[in-house]
């Protein structure tokens, strides 16, 4: 027997799901209207159209984003984490294009759903369809279980998990759990990339159904001891202190527990070799399951290389429609320059001005390493404020190894909402009182920092997500940079 639960009546199209057609007029309004919104924010100036007409789309159809990605057959490849999420994505669009993919990104680096909503609103047409084989996004590491209800994942890539805004994210067990659960909801089909270096990231879900990938460095030296800001030094297991073979970045490395056994796993994409190159920048050699690639990688670091690392993992997910040859990928790396913001060189006139991003200790401090090894008395802008994008706790600042750039310190501007805050911390590093300014004022910060330092010699800026973006902003308006949009 059939049971039948009747509805109590209702009146004309109250609670029924819209006809097709109503729901293909309403995508299409949705999708117009964000394309107008995009038009209007770079016309106006108000911004480059990357985050305004996610808002003003979903605001129309709420369903816009599962709308436009149910259209087409697009490959969707998320890539989140604390550190490294824009570099990857970058070198992941330049492998994906060498392979003669189409990429839809949000390159400007706006990782938050409206962001993502943006990307999908300019990578397709008015009825929705998305010229596309790759739907390549970055997106902020509290945001990712946010927009999975939203789209099936083919392809997850975790970076790292730091120390990151702990007011926002919350402490690291907190952030793992999150993406574990994104990770364990990927249906069989999917693929999860992960960094096996780090043994916080490398435990994820261990019972998910997707295929894992593990990335990591297998060669290129290292230390046998984590730096002292270092955060996952613990068995994920069983709260053992960790034993190092290597570490090559904060935590990140060949670890192993003398209580339980836990180790790190057998890496599917292993850089083997790392070596300086003349060029600037790495020379290393990765064994792939596609084979072994010899790449130069342009941007310093060992941070960069694992970037590399994980591009080259997520791509193995990629729908090449041949396989990409070893000189193709190379070319494809070596072309790249720096994300904005990423050691990113400005010409300010005849001035020289190095920007970086610096947002935690391990971010901050792998900067401090590159500029460091740069020849010349060091003349710095440093800039933060507490914004919520930036968080509001800036413990983390003891963290950061700027005894190590006190000797080298020629000339300090300090700016932001807490340029007292970071001005103290410079004290007890050790800069002398003489060098140092408190310039809470963006514009007129750099206008000091910029005429205390000699025109032979660049400026360093070191700044959290806003003051860089307001810097960024100013230089700008004065012709030294294009929109960070149009990078």
């Amino acid at each position: 027997m059939r049971i039948v639960i009747s509805r109590p009546a209702t009146r004309s199209g109250e609670g029924r799901a819209p006809a097709p057609a109503a729901a293909r007029a309403r995508l299409t309004l949705a999708l117009a209207g964000g394309k107008a919104a995009g038009v209007a924010s770079r016309v106006l100036r108000a911004g480059g159209g990357t985050s305004f007409p996610g808002m003003v789309a979903r605001r129309i159809d709420p369903r816009v984003l599962p709308k436009v990605l149910a259209t087409g057959d697009v490959r969707k490849l998320v890539v989140t984490g604390s550190n490294g999420k824009t570099t990857t994505c970058r070198m992941l669009a330049a492998l994906a294009e060498a392979g003669s993919l189409k990429v839809t990104q949000n390159r400007s680096g706006s990782n938050l759903l409206q962001g993502v909503i943006s990307a999908a609103v300019r990578g397709a047409d008015l009825r929705g369809r998305m010229d596309a084989q790759v739907f390549l996004l970055e997106v902020d590491e509290a945001t990712v279980r946010l927009l999975t209800p939203e789209m099936q994942l083919d392809t997850f890539v975790v970076t790292n998990i730091f120390r990151d805004q702990l007011d926002r994210f919350g402490e690291l067990y907190s952030m793992a759990k999150k993406l574990e659960d994104v990770i364990e909801a990927l249906p069989a089909s999917a693929t999860v990339v992960l960094n096996g270096d780090d043994p916080l990231v490398a435990s994820l879900a261990p019972e998910a159904r997707a295929r894992r990938l593990y990335f990591g460095i297998a060669g290129g030296g290292g230390t046998q001891v984590p730096e002292h800001a270092a955060d996952t030094i613990r068995c994920v297991r069983c709260q053992h202190l960790l034993s190092y073979r290597a570490v090559h970045l904060s935590h990140l490395g060949d670890y192993q527990c003398p209580a339980c056994g836990n180790a790190r796993p057998r890496l599917d994409v292993a850089v083997t070799e790392v070596r300086p190159s003349p060029e600037g920048g790495s020379e290393i050699t990765v064994e792939t399951p596609a084979g072994r690639f010899a790449l130069h990688v342009p941007l310093p670091g060992v941070h960069n290389v694992y970037n590399a690392a994980a591009a080259l993992a997520g791509a193995t997910a990629l729908p090449f429609p041949r396989p990409l040859e070893p000189a193709e990928a190379r070319r494809a790396m070596a072309a790249l320059r720096p994300a904005f913001g990423r050691l990113e060189e400005i010409h300010a006139g005849e001035r020289k001005v190095v920007l970086a991003f610096v947002k935690n200790p391990t971010a901050y401090n792998a900067t401090l390493r590159e500029v460091l090894q740069r020849p010349g008395r060091k003349h710095l802008l440093a800039a933060h404020s507490n914004t919520v994008v930036d968080g509001e706790d800036f413990a983390w600042l003891w963290d950061v190894d700027l005894e190590q750039l006190v000797p080298q310190l020629a000339s300090l501007v300090v700016s932001g909402t807490r340029a007292e805050e970071v001005a103290l911390r410079f004290k007890y590093a050790g800069a002398r009182p003489e060098l140092m300014q408190v310039l809470p004022g963006r514009p007129a910060a750099l206008d000091r920092a910029l005429a205390g330092t000699p025109a032979a010699e660049p400026l360093y800026i070191f700044a959290g997500y806003t003051p860089m973006r307001e810097l960024r902003g100013v230089m700008q308006r004065r012709g030294w940079v294009r929109p960070s949009w149009e990078e």
